[in-house]
């Protein structure tokens, strides 16, 4: 079965570039406590990683 990131937005991007305010909103992320989950690819990682500071992640079995 493929893996699931379940990704929470827990810090706010204000005060931050447009980029990662981007990056969040491409992430299906809208609101402060927003949980999305995510297929587990290596474009999904990346967008992770670019935020990982404002976001937190974890693997789910799906």
């Amino acid at each position: 079965m493929p893996k699931k990131l379940r990704i929470k937005y827990v810090k706010s991007a204000i005060g931050y570039n447009v980029r990662q305010k981007r990056t969040i909103r491409a992430l299906g992320l809208h609101h402060l406590g927003d949980v999305v989950e995510q297929e587990d690819t290596p474009v999904i990682r990346g967008m992770v990683n670019r935020v990982r500071h404002l976001v937190q992640v974890e693997e789910v079995e799906s």
